[in-house]
């Protein structure tokens, strides 16, 4: 009677020492991995107004720690995140300020937090190659800072070029309108491919084809783009021994269109 109450007691306290035994084992392992697990917290400094606010926190978004860090925005500030190593940020707050900008006799007040004239010049939409700025475009932004901007040399000139193009004379042709710098009223022919020596070949090397007209090189240079109304845009790339002066021969593409053109006087543009 007694031994069986033995053998019983001793298994439960077998039991018992079993489930004490696994409880500190998982503590353990509980605690070495709570220990080996990297701690996500870091350090952040934020520069801010002249002065610089130190916080410990494990959150990465910028605007919760400015939150945290009593840091509060207007509507043009700006800030820059800069990560030094695994455990410390660096957030500098940069403050809009007002500058004065003049451009073509128009000023304007504006709020910006750019640290830089250049820097301001892009976020107003200004392109730097078109144009110059006094103080220049290196010059750090302080409050109530004036602006003088202007446009470049480059861009004067390509406004003068722009310019001088719109007031070419133009023409319409199958290809658009087209500028042209001279217009000639000359006496013109038609020839074939085959005329002259036979081998199809101009003066300038290339093959006779229509679109191709001989001209006299004293008058329009070899090589010039012309349009002759009826016929075309064309290339003055062939001479003949009665081309002189104001007059032109006219490729063809078959003996009936050359008879049918016949001699006529047209008028000859020189294009650009």
């Amino acid at each position: 009677m007694s031994l069986t109450k033995l053998v019983t007691f001793n298994s439960k306290e077998k039991k018992l020492m079993l489930c004490l035994m696994l409880a500190v084992l998982m503590m353990m392992t509980t605690g070495f991995t709570r220990n080996t697990v990297p701690s996500a917290m870091h350090q952040v400094s934020v520069l801010v107004d002249g002065r610089t606010i130190t916080l410990n926190t494990t959150h990465t978004s910028p605007d919760y720690i400015l939150i945290r860090a009593g840091v509060k925005l207007s509507a043009n500030d700006e800030f820059r995140l800069e990560k030094i190593d695994d455990k410390n940020t660096k957030i500098t707050v940069y403050r809009a300020v007002p500058v004065t900008v003049s451009y073509n006799g128009q000023k304007k007040e504006v709020m910006t937090s750019k640290q830089t004239v250049g820097d301001a010049l892009i976020e107003l939409g200004y392109n730097l190659e078109d144009v110059e700025a006094a103080p220049g475009l290196d010059t750090k932004i302080q409050e109530n800072l004036d602006i003088v901007v202007k446009d470049s040399a480059a861009k004067l000139q390509a406004l003068a070029r722009q310019r001088e193009e719109q007031m070419k004379p133009k023409v319409q042709t199958e290809m658009g309108q087209r500028a042209y710098r001279n217009v000639y009223t000359m006496e013109a022919t038609a020839y074939l491919p085959s005329d002259g020596g036979g081998s199809g070949i101009t003066a300038t090397g290339i093959a006779a084809a229509r679109g191709v007209v001989a001209v006299d090189p004293n008058v329009i240079p070899l090589g010039s783009r012309v349009y002759i109304p009826g016929y075309g845009v064309a290339i003055a790339a062939d001479t003949g021994g009665a081309i002189r002066g104001e007059r032109i021969d006219l490729c063809m593409e078959s003996y009936g269109e050359a008879m049918n053109f016949g001699r006529r006087y047209v008028e000859v543009y020189v294009l650009d």
